[in-house]
């Protein structure tokens, strides 16, 4: 085989088309997975020269990811790459007014999903000849530091620190590399309230520094271009201007 075979999820707009788009460009082959059929089918229309191939998921039903990995190794033979991107936020609120339903569609999407990707790619790489993959999983800033009233959001971006080092250390015996990109406000449908003004943690509304798309897909194709005896951990990727560091 010629390229090497990359299941990306939540590919159909946002962080997850940059990326998937930049890793074609590169060589790669790439499985465009997400909930809706249609923004998969127009980014592969979008790009006839690159290999793209849309294969409809949703990634909070185990027998919907189970197809994905099915289907993309009948198709293509293996599994190289996973980027672990699919997510939401939740909508702002007190924490005392969140209802059990929100929280679970924020828990269900950011942390299960993200594991049930994990699994089934782990299989894979684990009996594939020759052995072994990365798996890349979509962080947050979150997981270091929360923004107001965005609790569940920020538990499940904690939580996807857990995964990415547990599965990590489960991976050494297979080859399987697996790191964690934590993203700060790239421009993209979810961050443009910031450029408006968001809620700061002293109460204040203001407006935030946003950085390109184009530079969180170089950083994704960077980290899977390493050979599987080198693992970027952890990477943080954030506008540069951004009320973050320090005390905001």
């Amino acid at each position: 085989m010629d390229s090497k075979i990359a299941v990306v999820t939540g590919a159909g707009s946002g962080i997850g088309a940059a990326v998937a788009t930049a890793l074609a460009t590169e060589g790669w082959l790439v499985v465009l997975a997400g909930r809706r059929p249609e923004p998969l089918q127009e980014l592969a229309a979008k790009h006839p020269n690159l290999q793209l191939d849309p294969i409809p998921t949703d990634v909070t039903d185990e027998e919907s990811v189970r197809r994905l990995f099915d289907t993309t190794v009948a198709r293509h033979g293996r599994v190289d790459l996973l980027f672990n991107n699919a997510g939401m936020g939740g909508p702002p609120q007190e924490l005392d007014e969140i209802s059990l339903d929100e929280w679970q569609a924020v828990v269900n999407l950011n942390l299960t999903g993200a594991f049930l990707c994990i699994r089934e790619a782990f299989g894979i790489m684990r009996r594939q000849q020759p052995q072994g993959g990365r798996i890349i999983n979509n962080g947050s800033i979150s997981a270091h530091a929360p923004r107001p009233r965005s609790i569940a959001y920020t538990a499940t971006k904690h939580a996807i620190t857990g995964l990415t080092k547990s599965t990590a250390l489960d991976g050494r015996a297979y080859d399987i590399a697996c790191g964690q990109i934590d993203i700060g406000n790239a421009a993209t449908d979810m961050t443009a309230a910031a450029a408006e003004g968001v809620l700061q943690a002293d109460g204040t509304v203001r407006a935030e520094a946003r950085m390109r798309v184009e530079d969180v897909a170089r950083a994704i194709v960077y980290m899977a271009g390493l050979l599987l005896d080198s693992n970027v951990a952890t990477m943080t990727v954030m506008a540069t201007k951004m009320p973050y560091l320090g005390r905001g």
